[in-house]
């Protein structure tokens, strides 16, 4: 290698501004049709999911088999199709290869999406044992059931806003989350499904005098019960409601399975009187919600097989024959209430409801397969959205088929998409964008945005995350100035959270930025970067999120990216966070002696940033090695080799080299880089670099230290 370029690094460790990079982005990908779910003046379009006996989706069904009916009247089929999940099984690749080494994933394109599934937690509900069973259930999933082009987020009811992680592909970030699933002291959930059954308070066992369990009316203590379940059965399905919302915003059918303890539809009164609450009329407005955003839900009692009768945890010794048969039944009772409202929400919305089953995973299994669906459109009449004749339209679609089952939506309120759009639509203040931009689990893209948060650590300030945005100019509104410049004023709002979803470090900036006429062609082609470091209190893992709002506009953009920062303290092999630069075989060849005249620091920040390498020319690479062994005269003995994979396969496979330590005299940090020439079978698309460390001198188990980036090659 003509040039071991040791300020790649230093720029890694240094604030940088806002600088041009001549790095033309590709068009953006057309992403899938999402017109799952249409309700205009003009089309109604529903899903419908037949299967059979065995529970397969029937994919033979044609047109005339089918009938639909709005408030009761046929409606004439105009538009029909069949979508299949159907795909052909590929080898799938394991997490780490033959060495041990882990094999790095990389993230979806929008046209790479085949399923979108929320998997919901309601911790707010679950008892300790449903909590565990969850669990157990979502790391199954992720380990056997996630398929390559599914796009995944675990998402807690009761957790901070941090915890509504963005949709990924990336099972680091899900077994994190996964980590994060545990019982909610502070939710409606017990230990077990239900309170043991305790000794009434008013009966004395040790005298000889048998006494009547005093009269209870009816409804007694059920009022505070049903008043608490309500509160955390809306504070669910507010969060529900937000995940739908978001959800709108992505292509094709999308999944939700939440796993649940259940809630109550009904209210009980102090008469023992039940009436519809607060919690139905919540769960109406999500079920038009989810209809209209293409969402089906799927429900899961976290439950399982319940047993109602007495258990080993009861104490019934004290209690009469009439009372354990009251409170026995009592227990059935909050058992069918429960289940009553994950099934109304599933069923409603074209799903259905796993309960009764010990085999969550089973369950999900099922959901899994439930995904090939048709497509049924009718044209409405003109009472569809009359206001004045009814505030919902109820819809039924039948098939004329023996053997088979249908599940749709249930209707919809009279307003179309449209309308409801509008009238639904905040007035937020120009910081209200932003926060809701910030804390979304949806990227936002009126601005288009590239983050790369990178770790690192500094002798005098330990660790740090310095993240790199790069921003697409064309987005901003550019203003004529007097003096012929062109300026963009815009807002900037960037957020860490930790492991348990609470902020860590936050900043909010407003910037003001001018170029002169003949540099605005350059900056509207290559956009620019900003950045910003935030240092690390303690070692973990941390989300990275940023929002930016453009004045002028009002467009707001984000992004967002998942980091683990080890713990140095540790004393084991690390590597930090890879710094990228581009540059022509020209420049290249230009290039003489180890250390010669540093590129342009633009460059190299853009080039890390946008993480964009053109075909035909040379891809740098740098980082740090931290907490090497040494030997007795104080040098390591470190052997780095790089790795490229493309769509999970290895399409180079570097050889190992000893590190060249000569001019480094920090003995508890090591800088390395390396190229790599992108030309001979390289082929545009998305490629992994995989740095792989070995030191000799450590213990087996700690000798190898990875890290990895992903970066595009463009023509």
């Amino acid at each position: 290698m003509k040039r071991c370029f040791a300020y790649v690094l230093a720029l890694f460790l240094f604030a940088a501004g806002m600088l041009g990079q001549d790095i033309k982005p590709t068009p953006k990908p057309t992403p899938p049709d999402d017109d799952v779910v249409k309700i205009t003046t003009s089309l109604i379009q529903i899903d419908v999911s037949v299967t059979d006996a065995k529970g397969k989706p029937v994919t033979d069904i044609k047109p005339e088999e089918i009938e639909i009916y709005e408030n009761g009247e046929k409606q004439t089929i105009s538009n029909f199709s069949f979508v299949s999940s159907l795909k052909e099984t590929t080898q799938k690749t394991t997490g780490t290869d033959a060495n041990g080494i882990p094999i790095p994933q990389g993230t979806l394109r929008p046209e790479q999406i085949r399923r979108t599934i929320a998997l919901v937690v309601d911790d707010l509900s679950l008892s300790f044992e449903s909590a565990y069973q969850t669990r157990r259930s979502l790391k199954k999933f992720v380990d056997e059931q996630m398929q390559d082009g599914d796009l995944v987020a675990i998402i807690r009811t009761g957790a901070g806003i941090g915890a509504l992680q963005q949709f990924t592909s990336d099972k680091r970030i899900l077994y994190a989350a996964i980590e994060k699933v545990k019982w909610n002291p502070n939710g409606s959930g017990g230990v077990s499904a239900f309170a043991p059954i305790e000794p009434t308070p008013e009966t004395d066992a040790t005298t000889d005098e048998a006494e009547e369990d005093p009269a209870v009316p009816s409804g007694a203590g059920q009022t505070l019960d049903d008043f608490r379940s309500s509160v955390f059965a809306t504070g669910t399905l507010g969060a529900l409601k937000y995940i739908v919302t978001g959800m709108s915003q992505l292509p094709g059918r999308k999944s939700v399975i939440m796993f649940s303890d259940g809630f109550k539809l009904f209210e009980t009164d102090d008469a023992g009187m039940q009436s519809a609450g607060r919690v139905l009329e919540f769960l109406e407005q999500l079920v038009d919600l989810a209809n209209r955003s293409s969402v089906v839900f799927y429900t899961v009692d976290a439950r399982g097989l319940v047993y109602t009768g007495l258990t080993a945890a009861d104490a019934p010794s004290a209690t009469s024959g009439e009372a354990l048969t009251s409170q026995q039944q009592t227990r059935s009772a909050q058992l069918r209430d429960t289940q009553d409202g994950l099934s109304f929400l599933s069923v409603e919305t074209g799903g259905f409801s796993i309960r009764n089953n010990n085999d969550l995973s089973g369950g999900v299994k099922r959901v899994l397969e439930d995904q090939s669906y048709y497509l049924v459109g009718y044209e409405p009449d003109t009472d569809t959205f009359d206001a004045a004749k009814r505030k919902y339209n109820q819809l039924a679609v039948k098939v004329l088929r023996k053997g088979v089952t249908v599940r749709y939506r249930s209707g919809f309120f009279n307003v179309a998409d449209k309308a409801a759009a509008a009238t639904s639509a905040a007035s937020l203040t120009p910081t209200g964008q932003l926060e809701s931009a910030l804390i979304s689990p949806f990227a936002v893209s009126g601005i288009s945005l590239r983050l790369n948060a990178l770790f690192g650590n500094d002798v005098k300030n330990g660790s740090f995350v310095r993240s790199l945005i790069h921003i697409n100019a064309k987005d901003l509104k550019f203003t004529d100035e007097k003096d012929g410049t062109k300026k963009a004023v815009f807002d900037v709002l960037a957020m860490s959270f930790g492991d348990n979803g609470q902020i860590v470090d936050q900043l909010a900036k407003g910037y003001t930025m001018t170029a002169k006429p003949q540099d605005m062609k350059r900056l509207l082609e290559t956009g620019f970067v900003y950045s910003f470091t935030f240092p690390v209190k303690k070692p973990g893992a941390f989300q990275y999120r940023v929002a930016l709002r453009d004045f002028q506009s009002g467009k707001v953009g984000s992004a967002s990216q998942f980091i683990e920062v080890p713990n140095l303290k540790k004393d084991r092999l690390t590597v930090s966070s890879v710094v990228l630069e581009n540059m022509s075989e020209s420049e290249w060849e230009k290039l003489s002696g180890p250390l010669a005249p540093p590129s342009n620091r633009g460059e190299i920040l853009v080039a890390t940033a946008l993480r964009k390498v053109k075909l035909g020319s040379i891809l740098r690479y740098g980082f740090e090695i931290y907490n090497a062994k040494l030997d007795t005269i104080k040098h390591p003995n470190l052997t780095t080799k790089v790795r490229v994979f493309r769509d999970g396969k290895l399409v180079l496979d570097g050889v190992p080299k000893p590190l060249d330590t000569n001019g480094q005299i920090d003995p508890t940090r090591f800088r390395s880089a390396g190229a790599i020439a992108l030309g001979g079978k390289i082929l545009p698309g998305d490629y992994i670099l995989q740095i792989i460390v070995t030191d000799t001198l450590a213990k087996t188990d700690q000798r190898i230290a990875t890290q990895f980036v992903q970066f595009e090659v463009v023509e």
